[in-house]
């Protein structure tokens, strides 16, 4: 059997909140059920952040509620203890926080110094085992800062060491600005795998220099088996400059089945998703396998 390969899309979070149209929480749920159709069963739903910061992930809330049930894992990410209880009211499984691994960024971010987010997270790792919610830990700029430029090696490793200790399942490597190169992603995740094991770790990269494919296989060469990407290629950070679109999950999609992965995801659905996307933002999406996808479709081999 082929050895499975997670991929969470999370175009209805960070690919949407930095478009210019907000999409309203019923386009948003379409979205998330043409995603459904594709086999994608891991899916980042929104956010619970002021809708003033935010626009486009107001009515989170009312997302959550039109999820349906079954094997699926939703997600949502919480920037605050406001933001967790406004998670657990909404009766959401999991969601997800996020640690820079450089101090400018989580002021700019989300208006905390490194020792005020990191205990943070420790109080919602600890609120969240007693509520029986899982916590995924993401590290933004795990390789590079718009701020503070590289990163060091051993900050992230003492960051996930922190987060491992304080409770957290499963740490996120973010490639926020999309600055690592596939050599920096190899060295880097060689490092964390050997000391915390591939089965804790996941990795979330863009595609601003034109290497997240290239990325996420450097990351499978390590043993990574869950990723992160946005349907169209979608995304971009509005706080930090130089954030563009993330992966794009077709692509990502078409280059694990090729070399051998099970995905469970039908390329031919995930370009339904992708051209709603389109057509819901008034977008051009970034995928660089849609042409080729839609040929394979038109000649029905796929």
């Amino acid at each position: 059997m082929a050895e499975k390969i997670i991929i969470n899309d999370v175009g209805p979070r960070d690919g949407l909140q930095n478009q210019a149209v907000i999409l309203e929480p019923q386009q948003r749920v379409a979205l998330i059920h043409t995603l459904i159709a594709a086999g994608v069963k891991h899916i980042e739903v929104g956010s619970f952040v002021s809708p003033a910061a935010v626009p486009a992930m107001s009515g989170t809330a009312d997302v959550i509620a039109a999820l349906p049930k079954g094997d699926f894992h939703f997600s949502a990410l919480i920037p605050n203890l406001k933001g967790y209880e406004l998670a657990k009211a909404s009766g959401i499984d999991t969601v997800s926080l996020v640690i820079a691994a450089s101090n400018t960024m989580n002021e700019k971010n989300i208006r905390m110094s490194n020792s005020q987010v990191m205990s943070f997270a420790k109080d919602v790792l600890g609120r969240s085992h007693t509520d029986e919610l899982i916590t995924l830990a993401c590290i933004a700029t795990a390789w590079e800062c718009p701020f503070e430029g590289l990163i060091p090696e051993n900050t992230v490793i003492d960051l996930c060491a922190e987060l491992f200790a304080a409770g957290a399942p499963e740490v996120v490597l973010a490639d926020t600005i999309g600055a690592a190169s596939p050599g920096q992603v190899r060295s880097l995740m060689t490092k964390l795998v050997s000391e915390f094991g591939a089965h804790r770790l996941s990795c979330h990269f863009h595609d601003t220099r034109a290497m997240g494919v290239a990325n996420v296989y450097a990351a499978v060469e390590c043993g990574i088996r869950k990723f992160d990407s946005s349907i169209g290629g979608l995304g971009g950070c509005p706080f930090a400059p130089g954030a563009s679109g993330n992966v794009a999950t077709e692509d990502v999609v078409l280059m694990l089945n090729q070399m051998g992965f099970d995905t469970g995801i039908d390329l031919g659905k995930l370009i339904t998703a992708a051209d709603l996307v389109a057509e819901q933002t008034r977008t051009n999406t970034s995928a660089n396998s849609a042409k080729w996808i839609k040929r394979q479709i038109e000649k029905g081999l796929l």
